[in-house]
């Protein structure tokens, strides 16, 4: 199981609470979360933004609230370890939010299908030409300070999640940054970039969600 590798990475030095959310899943997530320490949240409702939503109500009722907001995937496609690098432009350099860029790293070949490269380089394409910010990527490995995540009024239940975090920060003129990351294949098949029915989903939502937020 991926999420297992995923939470014996992740810096125990680094990190107060690590949660998991556990999307409608059908295997042992949720059980071998637990074994690892993690707090398991359940959201029965599939689709990538209500996890992450889920995990921001969480940590909300948290005392005292956290700095810092990282940002993970489950399918042990990124490296736990690298998240000392993610933070640390946020520490030093007052950053609001940063971008593991899978783009500018060191991507395992096949870890992402042509399709979502494209995707990838036209939203961040698009997102310079009209709102005139930065971004070589839509990686889900990012950190955020808490207060600019909040700020943010995150409400993508689905696919468009990231995309809208980082039309929202160029919106906001938060502060932003990228660090090279590496990536590898995933384990197991995504619902999204997986299957052909998918990648059209994504595909659209994150363009609607670009021009939706102008």
């Amino acid at each position: 199981m991926s999420i297992g590798k995923v939470l014996n990475e992740v810096p125990e030095d680094l990190v107060r609470h690590v949660y998991v959310c556990n999307n409608a899943s059908t295997d042992d997530t949720g059980k071998i979360a637990h074994a690892h320490n993690a707090i398991v949240l359940n959201e029965p409702n599939p689709g990538y933004g209500n996890a992450c939503l889920r995990g921001l109500n969480e940590i909300a009722q948290q005392k005292p609230l956290p700095d810092i907001v990282v940002f993970i995937d489950g399918d042990y496609s990124d490296y736990p370890e690298d998240m000392r690098e993610l933070v640390r432009p946020i520490i030093d350099k007052d950053i609001d939010m940063v971008i593991g860029s899978r783009a500018t790293g060191d991507m395992e070949k096949g870890s992402m299908t042509p399709q979502q490269v494209f995707g990838n380089w036209l939203a961040t394409t698009l997102i310079k030409m009209i709102y005139d910010y930065k971004f070589t990527d839509l990686g889900p490995f990012r950190a955020l300070k808490y207060s600019s995540l909040i700020a943010m009024n995150m409400e993508d239940k689905t696919y468009g999640w990231t995309v809208e975090m980082q039309v929202k920060a160029a919106k906001m003129s938060l502060k932003c940054s990228e660090i090279p990351v590496r990536y590898r294949k995933r384990i197991g098949v995504s619902k999204i970039s997986g299957t052909v029915k998918g990648t059209i989903l994504a595909g659209h939502k994150i363009l609607w969600t670009i021009f939706k937020l102008i």
